[in-house]
């Protein structure tokens, strides 16, 4: 038999326990042998494991390869340890800037503790005791009251006026009525009635609770568990570069054999000299600023999602947000004001309801409106230039109700004191108030649920009312009924005798509704590929009326409830997961399945949640979004986004600025890797036919780290292209080298190949005899400068125009500065000297001024030839 089924004397054999003196003190102690009423975390990993972890990507190990084997030569060979220095120095910045962005992550379960109640009242020995929560055990007898935190999971045995806020768990922020006696066993946590949960709230009301769970047994335990068990996934920016670092990688590993190969074995070269080659190879292969560009990329794109309302707590899930195509949005307060609202009203004078605000104010609508204010304890008073609203929120919704038409319940009251009431309870569910008139009468209220309100009305008027109230339910509008009784004098009898036979006055429907930006967002996300769909534990009718109002909810959608979901087996979710645009009364572990369900689809997922039950859904999905205002602490350290204000529409703008990110990331790959290709095939081809090595580790540093690093780290200020929005996201299985990327690289490291071997070769057998400094300085020249320059045709996807040349000016001053740097080791001597150079003539930097703008001239030129040939259409030009 469940707890919920139980009656008391069942309650006290099932846990042992007396519920009238509760435990003994020794039975108590006994029982904290099995565990301590205490939240259990993983263990963190070590400072050696984070460092490893970051070390461990394919980029970092070819860079470790190159210290150590840079580090080797300077003490056996002599080599000198500049380029020990130099590749360490990048290899601890990336580590560096990744320990960064893991600061502040998984904190969730730090929060999840803070939550646990530290003290408790609990009867033992037949005395009321205050003891520290972690020392419950299953079995005790614990006194609740308004204010109280729930220490454990428990069944109530005594509950007058109790309300527990369950938000924490359900997300629904409307208080729950509990009662004590035995109910039928329900799934969901917001419908079990008659037990109480760990971690939520008492807001009015008293009771009693036997405890029939702890710790990492209790619902908010469970949770614990999943943010245990639930592992962040690798984000496909990360697996893309991975990707390219494997390529690039391999290319050079393949190559450092072909060139130890050839030294060692045909062209007689001594071991050394293959070594300092292979480092050259290993600096040639990788993109050694690269991380650093995407993380300032990144960077920035924080910095611009936090002026339009949105936080990132982890930095790599900028460029992820960019990528959704699914999010699932949870209802109150992200896509709904999280405000109940009075939008329709029916008096026994209206033919057909009215909705509030379309139509002047009728006089049977003003005395709805006394009626319903009257009998009405909610306050809503302005503090400090703001409003203070204190009540229950359906009762918050009539006073705002009032307040629109300049009309408060304070001034209905001069006219009408109160003089007595009864409050509301779950049992009669209505309330009553009465007041004295100015004539001498009395005036009794009372306000409920229709069909608990003793009203006197005939056939005709009951069917009347009928139609209305089912419209109303229809429309997923919370109902309430209020009706009313004159007496000549003020009566003796006590209110709860007086309330019946009353005249029915009318009812008004209620309900939280939707933000009117979130409607043009969600037509917004779906204009650029992006599905919408609604994870709610408010119930059905409810959540499918606002469905449809915001344009989650179209034809032929399916709507499904927690406990349907639950009859699915996971290959039926899959089959049916495109269709289903609505979930209503979830669990937490029905949330991480959804999210799931859509991630096997190959879908990158955004979800959105503020209570502790959304804590692990936002921990599995690709980008988890918390509410700033409303959210609990669990949830936002559970999140990769914070929104600061609950708005749906402001993910669909980060959404934006994702896709900008990504775009500009993309850019800087299609600028270092180009680079980086060609001087892995300019070593492999140098060497292979004899030439030996043209260029040196300390100058492909210089070009990797400062020409290119410089203006790379300025492309994260590119704007967004246009059709940025237009566009449907990107697939997680989409190759970065995807959409046109790859051809333009080819194009960039071919022509890079073909200019560089033809500079070399011009310097060192034309313009000079045979001498190879001539060479390898004009080659490094034109390579630096170069390679810089064509950062203009690569930032702009449409044809370069002078606008474009001038929409970026941080990146203009990167190009000045880089190109500043790299002329000085021509003009400074002792520069000149390290990176072994040599002074050049006027003819010689003839040569290079004209070879370095021929990559430039190449791509603009290929731009205009894929739209010409492939009647590309240039969806990317400026408007």
């Amino acid at each position: 038999m469940k707890n919920s089924e139980r009656d008391h004397r069942q309650l006290e054999s099932a846990f042992n326990t007396d519920l009238t003196s509760g435990l003994t003190a020794t039975e108590a102690k006994r029982r904290q042998s099995a565990g301590r009423n205490v939240l259990q975390e993983e263990k963190p990993p070590t400072i050696f494991q984070k460092v490893w972890r970051h070390l461990s990507d394919v980029a970092s190990l070819v860079l470790l390869f190159a210290v150590a084997l840079s580090t080797y030569l300077a003490i056996a060979a002599d080599g000198g340890w500049t380029k020990t220095i130099v590749i360490g120095s990048i290899l601890v910045i990336n580590v560096l800037i990744g320990m960064y962005q893991e600061h502040s992550a998984e904190k969730s379960l730090a929060a999840l503790k803070k939550m646990n109640v530290h003290e408790v009242t609990v009867i033992r020995d037949g005395q009321s005791q205050v003891i520290d929560a972690a020392d419950l055990v299953v079995g005790d007898v614990v006194s609740l009251s308004g204010g109280n935190q729930i220490p454990a999971d428990g069944r109530l045995v005594e509950a007058t006026d109790l309300r527990i806020d369950e938000a924490v768990l359900t997300g629904e922020s409307e208080p729950v009525k509990k009662i004590a006696e035995p109910v039928a066993e329900a799934d969901e946590i917001g419908d079990r009635i008659n037990e109480v949960f760990s971690g939520t709230g008492v807001t009015q009301g008293t009771g009693q609770m036997v405890v029939t769970a702890i710790g990492m047994d209790t619902a908010i335990g469970s949770i614990a568990g999943m943010l245990n068990r639930t592992k962040a996934r690798t984000t496909p920016l990360q697996k893309r570069l991975n990707q390219l670092s494997g390529r690039l990688t391999a290319v050079a590993v393949v190559g450092g054999l072909i060139i130890t190969i050839l030294g060692l074995f045909f062209q007689g070269e001594p071991l050394t000299d293959a070594l300092m080659i292979g480092v050259s190879l290993a600096v040639a292969a990788v993109p050694e600023t690269l991380p650093i560009i995407v993380t300032i990329s990144l960077s920035h794109g924080v910095g611009v999602m936090a002026k339009q309302h949105a936080i990132m707590r982890r930095v790599d899930a900028v460029e992820t947000i960019g990528g959704v195509n699914v999010i699932a949005s949870d209802k109150t307060g992200t896509l709904t004001q999280n405000q109940m609202t009075v939008t329709q009203v029916w008096s026994v004078f209206d033919s057909e309801p009215t909705l509030v605000g379309a139509e002047p104010l009728q006089e049977q609508t003003k005395t709805l409106m006394q009626l319903m204010g009257l009998a009405t304890n909610a306050t809503r008073e302005r503090v400090n230039d703001e409003w203070v609203e204190i009540g229950d929120s359906t009762e918050l919704a009539i006073v705002r109700w009032l307040a629109a038409d300049k009309l408060t319940r304070a001034d209905f009251e001069k006219q009408a004191p109160r003089v007595a009431e009864d409050p509301f309870n779950s049992t009669k569910k209505t309330m009553a108030t009465l007041h004295q008139l100015p004539d001498g009468r009395a005036l009794l209220i009372v306000k409920g649920a229709i069909d608990h309100l003793p009203v006197k009305q005939s056939v005709t008027e009951q069917a009347k009312t009928k139609r209305v109230h089912d419209q109303f339910a229809h429309d997923a509008l919370r109902v309430l009924a209020v009706g009313y009784k004159y007496f000549d004098t003020m009566p003796e009898t006590p209110i709860e005798d007086l309330q019946h036979d009353l005249v029915f006055a009318g009812l008004i429907g209620m309900i939280d509704p939707p933000r009117e930006t979130a409607i043009a967002a969600v037509s917004q996300a779906a204009e650029a590929g992006i599905r919408t769909v609604m994870i709610t534990g408010d119930h059905l009718e409810t959540a499918k009326a606002i469905a449809k109002q915001i344009g989650i909810l179209r034809p032929g959608d399916q709507v499904v409830t927690g406990a349907a979901l639950r009859q699915l087996s996971d290959q039926q979710l899959a089959d049916q997961i495109e269709s289903i645009s609505v979930y209503a009364r979830v669990s937490p572990e029905d949330k991480i399945r959804i999210v799931n369900a859509w991630q096997e689809q190959g879908a990158t997922v955004a979800m959105t949640g503020d209570g502790v039950n959304d804590a692990p859904a936002l921990k599995a999905a690709d980008v988890g979004v918390a509410m700033g205002i409303t959210g609990t602490e669990v949830s936002k350290n559970a999140s990769d986004m914070i929104l600061t204000d609950d708005n749906f529409e402001t993910i669909v703008a980060a959404v934006s600025t994702g896709r900008a990110v990504y775009q500009n990331i993309l850019k800087a790959v299609e600028f270092l890797i180009g680079v980086n290709f060609a001087q892995i095939f300019l070593m492999i081809f140098a060497v292979g036919i004899g030439w030996g090595a043209p260029l040196i580790a300390e100058q492909l540093l210089l070009i990797n780290v400062l020409a290119d690093g410089i203006p790379g780290f300025y492309l994260s200020r590119e704007p967004a292209e246009p059709q940025n929005m237009k566009r449907p996201p990107i697939s997680r299985k989409t190759s970065i080298f995807a959409d046109g990327l790859g051809q333009r690289v080819a194009v960039r490291t071919t022509t890079f190949i073909v200019l560089t071997l033809g500079i070399y070769s011009l310097g060192r057998f034309g313009l000079a005899n045979n001498d190879p400094s001539i060479g390898m300085t004009m080659l490094f020249f034109t390579l630096a400068l170069g390679s810089m320059i064509d950062i203009y045709p690569i930032k702009q996807r449409a044809p370069l125009s002078w606008q474009g040349l001038r929409n970026n000016q941080a990146l203009n001053a990167g190009v000045v500065l880089a190109a500043g740097l790299v002329a000085s080791t021509a003009v400074i001597p002792w520069l000149r000297g390290a990176f072994q150079l040599t002074a050049l003539s006027a003819t010689h930097w003839l040569v290079i001024l004209i070879a370095i703008f021929i990559p430039s001239c190449v791509l603009e030129i290929n731009k205009r030839l894929k739209r010409v040939c492939f009647k590309q259409p240039m969806v990317l030009d400026e408007e």
